[in-house]
């Protein structure tokens, strides 16, 4: 409603019109996580965009202040009544994620790449449920099966285990080759029962 930059000046301005904006978009959210628990869901999905190619929209210490709060308060009610809470974040997240866990988060979407396959298992595997986003920018787009096949089998591997705890989406978008579909499809199957 500010718009990006607006809402971030006024996060460093501290302005009083700030809060009030936060209060009506929390106000608008609670009532949605309310009509999901009201339908009978069993979990609910917090969609954002919170990170950029290197590192997050915002300051981790703007998010603690603005952010986080509401995200615990809207979060709450979800846990209160069974459901599970599902986030996703496309963008470099590692200075946020500590923070998204703790406001009660049991599944994260992320994407691979930007935030590093290995920096997700060392800090995410075993504390919440890794919902990987693979790669869409640089391998299945403009790589061959071969390197496909290889990133898939490597998620799978770091951060999946007998215990579960992966999950694997991937966003098709225009200009990416036929076989190159082909190759992550077969590889998503192929992995699938890895673990078995």
């Amino acid at each position: 409603m500010r718009g990006y930059e607006n809402l971030l000046l006024d996060m460093t301005d501290r302005g009083d019109r700030l809060w009030r904006l936060i209060e009506m978009v929390e106000t608008f959210n609670t009532g949605i996580v309310q009509r999901y628990i009201k339908a009978g869901s069993e979990m609910i999905c917090y969609p954002e965009d919170l990170g950029m190619q290197r590192g997050p929209m915002l300051s981790p210490q703007h998010f603690r202040k603005y952010i986080k709060p509401v995200y615990e308060r809207i979060m709450t009610p979800a846990h209160k009544a069974g459901c599970l809470v599902h986030m996703h974040s496309d963008g470099d997240i590692r200075d946020l994620v500590d923070d998204i866990v703790v406001s009660g988060v049991d599944a994260l979407n992320l994407q691979d790449l930007v935030n590093g396959i290995d920096w997700i298992a060392a800090i995410l595997k075993g504390r919440v449920c890794i919902d990987i986003d693979i790669d869409r920018q640089q391998i299945t787009r403009f790589g061959n099966p071969r390197q496909i096949d290889k990133l898939i089998r490597e998620e799978v591997e770091k951060l999946g285990g007998r215990e579960g705890g992966l999950m694997m989406i991937y966003g098709l978008y225009p200009g990416v080759p036929l076989n190159n579909v082909k190759a992550v499809m077969d590889a998503m199957e192929r992995y699938a029962g890895y673990y078995s």
